[in-house]
């Protein structure tokens, strides 16, 4: 994944940007927390202490020096020990993300690990994981425990009844371990909730990461036409709004738009999702791609797409909280919940995993006008459609329905809208 646009930020600003994502995400709490970067200098930027992290500022980060000299208006966070001891076992990590998400912490109070062989990209950006014994936060004990385990080569632990903490080669790649990390620990618990999700083998996670996509020819002239700069725009705002919504993570998500003929523009590959620019974005063009970027792994399948079916102008390829249930258990959704959900949907059938692959016909065999949309077992959910935003209204209500049947499952028996209010749906809305 490539860093986000920090390489000429200051630590401070680094750090605001990453706290402020991780609050806002509703990762972690006022008080609780803390992010640190070890320049390369060997002085370490961390937050301080007992300070609000909804209006942090870059004036509020400490800076502790190589010396063991404090630079700052406040104190380092008291669990600055333990940064301390990562960045001394492991001089490779740059960066050190810890706070309590609500899905890791679960985790944490059960003992256990989430195992990310349920997604393919969760085990490849999390790694192995660590796991940490009980010790007092802010004790040197506490450091101690954490150290012993990323000495092991993680860079990722479980603290026992305490939370995650997460390294990384810096800031951005930290934050997409952290991110990913607490996303595969949600799936699993919503999954548990519906059904008993199911793991991929490490044989076929390696045989998905080893899957070469035809990289397609390079064109040798290139135009942005106002029209195709409006598309890319288009993209950006919905990629964008995706990741403020918690509808795609850093490391995970695809969105093309048809700009004529067969044509189209797409994600690239390899860009954190919340960080795409404008130049990101990769148009396709008689079946060559623009020199110099690498689109979306997926792009064999969005170009069949569009090859096979006209009425299709937008494809959103993502991973949502509650959708991935769905993903990981291989169940089926119902969205006969309420009338917008059905009228929107009518279907939404699961497909094996590697059904995206490039030259499988199972997802080109079952879309059609009255399948808009495809779970992918233990990988993500595709939504079809005109017009970009009508389709990503779709991805919201698919995820709204996923989200009423997860938590509905724990109420009672679900009773859908019968076969007789889904006909007068039919004859006021589809005939």
């Amino acid at each position: 994944m490539r860093n986000l646009n920090t390489k000429w930020m200051h630590p401070r600003d680094q750090i605001i940007m990453i706290i402020d994502k991780i609050y806002k995400g509703g990762l972690t709490t006022t008080s609780g927390g803390n992010i640190s970067i070890i320049d390369d200098d060997g002085d370490v930027w961390v937050t301080p202490s007992a300070i609000d992290k909804g209006t942090l500022r870059a004036t509020d980060i400490i800076c502790v020096k190589k010396d063991g000299t404090i630079d700052g208006r406040h104190k380092p966070s008291s669990e600055y020990p333990f940064h301390i001891a990562i960045y001394k076992c492991r001089p490779e990590i740059k960066a050190v993300i810890h706070a309590h998400p609500p899905a890791l912490v679960s985790f944490s109070i059960v003992r256990q690990i989430p195992d990310t062989n349920v997604i393919p990209q969760a085990k490849h950006v999390c790694g192995p994981i660590g796991y940490a014994p009980y010790a007092l936060p802010g004790s040197n004990e506490l450091g101690d425990v954490i150290a012993d385990e990323f000495a092991k080569g993680v860079n990722a632990v479980i603290m026992e009844n305490h939370g995650t903490v997460v390294g990384g080669a810096d800031l951005s790649d930290a934050y997409q371990r952290f991110e990913t990390m607490e996303f595969c620990a949600r799936t699993l618990i919503n999954g548990s909730t519906i059904g008993k999700p199911n793991y991929l083998s490490d044989e076929q996670i390696d045989a998905f990461e080893n899957q070469i996509p035809r990289l397609l020819p390079e064109m040798t002239k290139v135009e942005h036409p106002s029209d195709e700069r409006a598309i890319r725009e288009q993209i950006q705002r919905i990629v964008l709004r995706a990741c403020d919504q918690g509808m795609m993570i850093s490391s995970y998500g695809t969105v093309s738009v048809r700009w004529k003929g067969d044509d189209f523009l797409i994600t690239p590959t390899n860009v954190a999702r919340w960080d795409i620019q404008l130049k990101d974005i990769v148009q396709i063009k008689d079946g060559k791609r623009e020199p110099g970027k690498i689109p979306s792994r997926s792009t064999w399948l969005h170009q069949e797409i569009y090859k096979r079916f006209p009425h299709i102008n937008s494809i959103i390829l993502t991973q949502t909280p509650y959708l991935m249930a769905y993903s990981v258990t291989g169940e089926k959704i119902d969205v006969r919940t309420i009338p917008e959900s059905w009228i929107f949907l009518q279907d939404i059938p699961n497909v094996p995993f590697g059904s995206h692959f490039a030259g499988e016909e199972t997802i080109l065999n079952t879309l059609g006008e009255n399948t808009p949309a495809v779970i992918i077992n233990n990988d993500s959910v595709l939504v079809t459609g005109d017009k970009l935003l009508g389709t990503f209204d779709k991805l919201e209500v698919a995820e709204f329905s996923a989200k009423s049947l997860t938590m509905g499952a724990s109420l009672g028996k679900l009773v859908p809208i019968n076969q007789e209010q889904i006909e007068d749906l039919r004859k006021k809305f589809l005939s």
